[in-house]
């Protein structure tokens, strides 16, 4: 069964603790190598990445040595410094690797140690590979049952909001918000034609740094013509530059946070459906609306909001504000339109209502 990311990262951590290797499998370009990172980051270790695709047995033993009658390996690089100190050693693409290389990490996986050398106590392995549920579609080896014994295997399949929180803090605006409003562009799933371009999360990511460097997210509007169009196309494809270009087009007519929050134009919203009120809600989260305290206006301005919501989307809200301070949660459910028409508390009301029936 696939998991998100936030719940391998809830997990991970509990193999690792006992030092035992971990695979991840997934699609291409959904961040397994991002996350070994971060997971390496939050345990303070270096990380020593090794393709296995690239690799010959000769650079997993290492050269021969000979002292007197008696031959010794001198080892590569990447495992003296794992042998020497705490690392986490991320063997990238073991299902491309020839036989000979994954024969070799069997050992090196189950034992931690191969050709005289030893891990160090602390080194973790972590690999990856595209196989698992996906397989057929990427020119991979199978991983027979002896194999993949030596590893705990988690399969991977990110979320939306998995890639949302992550690039909040790592792409730009527009770019992120394209993606809240366009979710179906992230990364294609169906079937792939062959020598044709799709997005995923990794090209768009790259596609963002692209027209970042270039200044072209500064002003959104100049984010749409022939030249983000044609860069688009390179990097994410045909139909995911169609609806990036028309986006951006349109970007100025796009409700944002602070027109809710601070101005309470909550009239912007009167022809938004679900998906576009959900999205509006995500941006709320990405910006850290509801971290601190609101003061009484802009708390108000999201009780007027709130009344006009559709009651899944207003459980979203409810939900996402009580990710925060108690008094927001507090405030919220003592609140009544402007009008005085509409209360929050009987809104509630009838919305657990609904759901006891």
């Amino acid at each position: 069964m696939a998991i998100d990311f936030k719940t391998f990262n809830e997990i991970a951590p509990h193999v690792l603790a006992v030092r035992k290797p971990v695979l991840i499998r997934g699609r291409h370009g959904i961040g397994k190598s991002e996350i070994v990172y971060q997971i390496a980051a939050k345990l303070d270790l270096p990380v020593v990445e090794r393709r296995a695709s690239q690799m010959t047995e000769g650079d997993l033993l290492g050269l021969p040595s000979t002292d007197g009658d008696v031959t010794s390996w001198c080892p590569p690089e990447f495992l003296a410094t794992a042998c020497a100190q705490p690392v986490i050693l991320f063997l990238d693409e073991v299902d491309r690797a020839v036989t000979e290389v994954r024969q070799g990490l069997f050992e090196l996986c189950d034992s931690r140690k191969i050709a005289g050398q030893t891990l160090h106590p602390e080194t973790l392995i972590i690999a990856a590979v595209n196989g698992g549920e996906h397989g057929a579609q990427y020119q991979v080896g199978e991983m027979d049952p002896a194999e993949l014994d030596r590893y705990t295997v988690f399969d991977l399949e990110p979320t939306v909001e998995d890639w949302l929180d992550w690039a909040k803090d790592n792409v730009s605006t527009v770019v992120w918000d394209f993606i809240n409003q366009n979710r179906s562009h992230l990364e294609h799933s169906g079937e792939f034609e062959p020598n044709k371009v799709y997005p995923s999360r990794r090209s768009m990511v790259r596609f963002d740094q692209c027209l970042t460097e270039a200044g072209l997210t500064e002003e959104p509007k100049t984010s749409s013509g022939p030249v983000v169009f044609h860069l688009a196309s390179a990097f994410i494809g045909f139909e995911a530059a169609v609806a990036f270009n028309d986006f951006c087009a349109k970007y100025e007519s796009q409700v944002m946070v602070e027109d809710i929050i601070d101005r309470g134009e909550v009239e912007k919203t009167k022809d938004f459906g679900i998906n576009d009120h959900c999205a509006l809600i995500e941006k709320f989260g990405a910006a850290g609306t509801f971290d601190e305290v609101l003061p009484t206006d802009k708390m108000q301005n999201v009780v007027n909001y709130f009344v006009t919501l559709p009651s899944e989307v207003a459980m979203k809200l409810w939900s996402t504000l009580g990710a925060g301070p108690q008094e927001n949660v507090v405030a919220l459910h003592k609140g009544e339109s402007a009008d005085g028409e509409k209360t929050v508390a009987s809104m509630m009301v009838k919305m657990f209502a609904s759901d006891a029936n």
